[in-house]
């Protein structure tokens, strides 16, 4: 890994998909147990995978990884948990606020 440079590798993979009412799922399992880093990115090839209602289904791909550099990767821990953050934009509160007509404030 160099500081500006880039790798790419190939691997094989696993592509699942679930499709169900209990579950609704997209995994890719990287078969030769490479692992993902900050900043690196996975391209899966082939034709989508689509799971009919209520199935699932498993199929075998080629995935290109790439790798990022170094000063990508830096980046990439320095600004992640700022990303992550903006995820959890969410409210305790348990006050309700009427909105439109009806509501108790037109009751009133």
């Amino acid at each position: 890994m160099g500081l500006f440079t880039r790798q790419t590798e190939t691997a094989p993979c696993t592509v699942e998909v679930v499709h169900k009412f209990e579950e609704l799922s997209a995994h890719v399992r990287l078969d030769d147990g490479s692992v993902i880093h900050p900043g690196d990115t996975v391209e899966v090839h082939g034709a989508p995978v689509m799971a009919p209602w209520g199935e699932s289904v498993r199929e075998r791909r080629t995935a290109t990884i790439t790798r990022a550099t170094g000063l990508e990767r830096l980046w990439t821990r320095l600004t992640g948990d700022l990303e992550f953050m903006e995820l959890c934009e969410f409210s305790f509160s348990e006050e309700t606020r009427a909105t439109g007509t009806g509501g108790a404030e037109a009751a009133a």
